[in-house]
C-alpha cells in the first residue's frame, strides 16, 4: 500500500462542515419561509405540554389553557427575536421552559391555594404567585450574564467538560422521549419512521437535490401522520379505549380551539398585580441556576396519577434538555465558531429578560434555549439567522390570531414526541462531537467523559424511581422550599454530569502540561477573548453599529 493510500486522522473542524446556509448565509425567501415555519410548530409541541400539565393543575379550563398557551407563544416570538438580534445572535429559539416546572408546581400544590372554592379564582391567585417568583428568578440571571459571571465559568470550560455536558442535554430525556410516543404508539411511531425515511434515505433514493425532503422533512411527516390520525378518530377507533387513550390519540380533546379567540394581544399584568413570597421566589431562583445548565422536563406526562394536591407531594421528577449547552449545540448545527465567555454572559442576560417578560405577562413558565430546535437545525442543514427571526414573526402572528394557531397547536403530543427522537438524537451528536477537540485515548479523559455520563443518568434515575414509590423526592424535609431545590439540581442530568466534569477535570493534574494538551484546552482558549479571532465578528458583533456602545471583551 503506498503512502498516498494509508488511513489518516479525520482533520479537527472548528466549524461544522456539511451545512448547505450558516448563520450568516440566509437560503432563498420560500426556504426561509417553510423551515422558519416547521421550526414554529416544533417549539409550539413544548408550549402545549406545558400548558397541559400546569393550566389543570392550576384550575383553569380550556380557554384558560389557550390564554397560556397564546401568551407563551407571543412571547417566546419577543424573546427569539431579542435573543437573535442583542442576545447570542445565535440562530436559536427561546421557548418554554422545563425547568421551572418543579417550582411552579411546588407552588400550585401550596396548601394556601387549596381553600378556593371557585377553579377560576384559584388559577388567578396562583398565576399571581407564579408572576412574582418568575420576576424574582429572572434578577438571578440578569445579574449572572451581564455582570460577567457566567462568563467567568465558561473560561473555565474544557472539551473534556463540554462533550458530555451537551451530550446529556438530550441524552437525559431518553427516559421519556420514546414512553411519551408510546402513549398513542399508532400515531408516534409512524411519525418516528416517517422523519426517518424521509430527510435519512428519499434524498439518497429518489433525488438527491429533493427541496421536500432536505427541508421540508418535519412538515410533511407531520401532515401525513396528523390526516392519518384525524381518520382513526373520525372512524370511531378510539370511541371505546379509555380516557387517558382518547386524550393522547384523538384530534379533537385538546379543547385548544373551542377556548381561542379569534383575534387578542397577550399584555403585561394581564391576570393582575403579581404576588411575591420568598419561599416560591428561592425555588423560582435555584430553577434558573439550573435553566444555565439546562432545561428540566418533568415527566408529569407519564406519571400524572401519582400527583395528589399536597404540599408535601412536590417534587416530581424531571429530566433535561439545555440552555448553555444549546447555545454550543446550536453554534456547532449553524457552523460558527465557539462563542467567546462573553457572548454567552450577553446571551444570559437577555435570557434573564425573556424570564421577566414570562413574569410581567403571564405565561406560568419561564423561557431557556429550545433543545428540540437546535436538533432540527441539523436535520436541514440550514442555520441561518434569518430563518429564526421569520419563525418568531409566525410566533406572534399566530399568538395574535389565536383561533388559526389553535388548529396548529390540536396536533396530538405523541406525534410531536415521535419527531423530538429524531430531533434529540442531533442534539446529543453535538456533544459527542466535541470529543474530537481533546485526546480520547487519554485514560484520564475517558473516565471523566464516562463517570459523568454515568451519573449524570443515573442520579436523576435514582430521583424518579424514589419519587413514583414514595410520592415525593429523596431530599423531603419539613422546607418546602429546600426540597425544591435539592430535588430540581440533582433530577437534571446535565446539571449533574456538568459539575461532576468541573470537579474531576479541574482537579487532577491540572497543571501537567500534557494533561493541558489532552484536555483541548487549547482550541477554546483561542475564543477566550473577543478580538482573538476575526470571526468571532462576523458571526457576534451586534447589529447597527451597537457593538461601539456595548463591546465585547
Amino acid at each position: 500500500m503506498g503512502k498516498e493510500d494509508e488511513f489518516v486522522p479525520y482533520p479537527v473542524k472548528e466549524q461544522l462542515p456539511g451545512i448547505d446556509y450558516c448563520i450568516t448565509s440566509p437560503p432563498p425567501w420560500h426556504t426561509t419561509m417553510l423551515v422558519g415555519f416547521q421550526h414554529y410548530v416544533i417549539m409550539l409541541g413544548t408550549i402545549v405540554l406545558i400548558a397541559t400539565i400546569l393550566v389543570p393543575q392550576m384550575g383553569g379550563g380550556y380557554e384558560e389553557k389557550a390564554r397560556v398557551i397564546q401568551s407563551m407563544l407571543f412571547v417566546a416570538g419577543i424573546n427569539t427575536l431579542l435573543q437573535v438580534y442583542f442576545g447570542t445572535r445565535l440562530p436559536v429559539v427561546i421557548g418554554g421552559s422545563f425547568a421551572y416546572l418543579i417550582p411552579t408546581l411546588s407552588i400550585i400544590l401550596s396548601r394556601r391555594y387549596t381553600y378556593f372554592i371557585d377553579p377560576y379564582e384559584r388559577f388567578i391567585y396562583t398565576m399571581r404567585a407564579i408572576q412574582g417568583a418568575m420576576i424574582c428568578a429572572s434578577i438571578f440571571q440578569l445579574v449572572v450574564g451581564y455582570f460577567g459571571l457566567w462568563g467567568v465559568c465558561i473560561r473555565f470550560l474544557s472539551p473534556v467538560i463540554a462533550a458530555p455536558w451537551v451530550a446529556l442535554s438530550a441524552l437525559g430525556l431518553y427516559y421519556i422521549a420514546f414512553p411519551a410516543l408510546a402513549n398513542c404508539v399508532e400515531i408516534g411511531l409512524p411519525a418516528l419512521i416517517i422523519l426517518v425515511l424521509l430527510f435519512m434515505y428519499a434524498p439518497y433514493g429518489l433525488n438527491s437535490g429533493s427541496f421536500i425532503f432536505s427541508r421540508c422533512a418535519v412538515l410533511v411527516t407531520i401532515i401525513i401522520v396528523w390526516i392519518y390520525a384525524h381518520i382513526l378518530t373520525a372512524a370511531g377507533a378510539y370511541n371505546e379505549r379509555p380516557p387517558e387513550t382518547q386524550y393522547s390519540c384523538r384530534t379533537d380533546r385538546a379543547g385548544i380551539i373551542w377556548g381561542s379567540p379569534w383575534v387578542r394581544i397577550p399584555y403585561p399584568l394581564q391576570w393582575g398585580r403579581p404576588y411575591f413570597y420568598a419561599g416560591d421566589a428561592f425555588a423560582m431562583i435555584a430553577a434558573s441556576f439550573v435553566s444555565l445548565i439546562e432545561v428540566t422536563l418533568i415527566s408529569l406526562i407519564l406519571f400524572c396519577p401519582y400527583i395528589k394536591n399536597s404540599e408535601t407531594n412536590n417534587s416530581s421528577d424531571i429530566n433535561c434538555s439545555q440552555s448553555t449547552g444549546t447555545f454550543i449545540a446550536v453554534q456547532r448545527f449553524c457552523s460558527a465558531t465557539f462563542m467567546p465567555p462573553s457572548i454567552f454572559s450577553r446571551g444570559i442576560g437577555w435570557q434573564g429578560i425573556a424570564i421577566m417578560l414570562d413574569g410581567l405577562v403571564g405565561t406560568a413558565n419561564g423561557s431557556a434555549a429550545s433543545v428540540e430546535n437546535s436538533g432540527f437545525l441539523a436535520v436541514t442543514r440550514v442555520g441561518s439567522r434569518r430563518v429564526i427571526k421569520i419563525s418568531a414573526c409566525f410566533m406572534i402572528f399566530f399568538s395574535i390570531f389565536a383561533k388559526f394557531g389553535a388548529v396548529i397547536a390540536s396536533i396530538p403530543i405523541p406525534l410531536f414526541f415521535g419527531i423530538y427522537c429524531v430531533l434529540y438524537a442531533y442534539a446529543a451528536s453535538a456533544g459527542i462531537g466535541l470529543l474530537q477537540f481533546c485526546n480520547i485515548n487519554s485514560l484520564r479523559n475517558k473516565f471523566i467523559i464516562g463517570f459523568a455520563l454515568i451519573m449524570g443518568l443515573s442520579i436523576p434515575q435514582f430521583f424518579r424511581e424514589y419519587f413514583i414509590e414514595s410520592g415525593y423526592g429523596p431530599m423531603h424535609t419539613h422546607s418546602r422550599t429546600f426540597n425544591d431545590i435539592v430535588n430540581v439540581i440533582f433530577s437534571s442530568s446535565a446539571t449533574v454530569g456538568a459539575i461532576i466534569a468541573y470537579l474531576l477535570d479541574w482537579s487532577h493534574c491540572y497543571w501537567d502540561d500534557t494533561v493541558r494538551k489532552d484536555r483541548g484546552l487549547h482550541w477554546f482558549y483561542k475564543f477566550r477573548s473577543y478580538s482573538s479571532d476575526a470571526r468571532c465578528e462576523e458571526f457576534y458583533a451586534l447589529p447597527y453599529s451597537l457593538s461601539k456602545y456595548f463591546p465585547s471583551y
